[in-house]
């Protein structure tokens, strides 16, 4: 807990400009950084080009060219990784794909979190494309998916960034899930 609350007292340091506590908060927020990215990578093969530890570095690199905005506390740093790795793991999909062109289009499950990039880059960016259109539909569940799926925020951090309750995140959850299958589904 102290942990948490001295890494909330950094990033709003580094939100007023202060440069040397971007020193001080990535040694904090390596190991879990490294987790997040390992679970989204879990299934990639040996040698794969986008490994964890790229991932964390540039989703943190990332995050460092957006420090002059304003980072609430823990949660709110997590939120802003989980759209970092989306963009980075979206755009590592469409370089791939771009590479490969072709290969059948299969659903991915929300359920199953753990993403190979290397061979489910088409999946990933039909699940980019749907949140797209859920965002038009509905911001807010369109971000409580980014948070879970890609920043493995729980439902009690998405409510904290969202300032929503925790029913109505598992609400959204659900309904997001249920939303983005069938649209997934139906475009194949």
């Amino acid at each position: 807990m102290a942990q948490n609350k001295n890494l909330t007292q950094l990033l709003r340091q580094i939100s007023e400009g202060d440069q040397k506590a971007l020193n001080e908060v990535f040694p904090l927020v390596y190991d879990e950084l490294r987790a997040i990215a390992h679970h989204r990578l879990a299934r990639n093969r040996m040698g794969e080009t986008l490994n964890t530890t790229a991932l964390v570095h540039e989703a943190y690199m990332k995050l460092i060219d957006q420090s002059q905005s304003h980072i609430n506390d823990r949660s709110h740093f997590f939120a802003l990784s989980s759209v970092a790795m989306r963009h980075i793991l979206v755009d590592y999909a469409r370089s791939r794909s771009a590479a490969k062109r072709g290969g059948a289009h299969v659903a991915l499950s929300l359920d199953d979190v753990n993403i190979a990039v290397e061979d489910r880059a088409q999946e990933l960016l039909n699940l980019d494309q749907a949140l797209e259109k859920l965002a038009s539909v509905s911001e807010r569940m369109s971000k409580v998916v980014e948070y879970k799926f890609f920043g493995g925020l729980t439902n009690e951090e998405v409510a904290t960034v969202l300032g929503v309750s925790v029913p109505t995140v598992k609400r959204d959850w659900q309904f997001a899930r249920t939303w983005l299958y069938q649209h997934m589904t139906e475009d194949q």
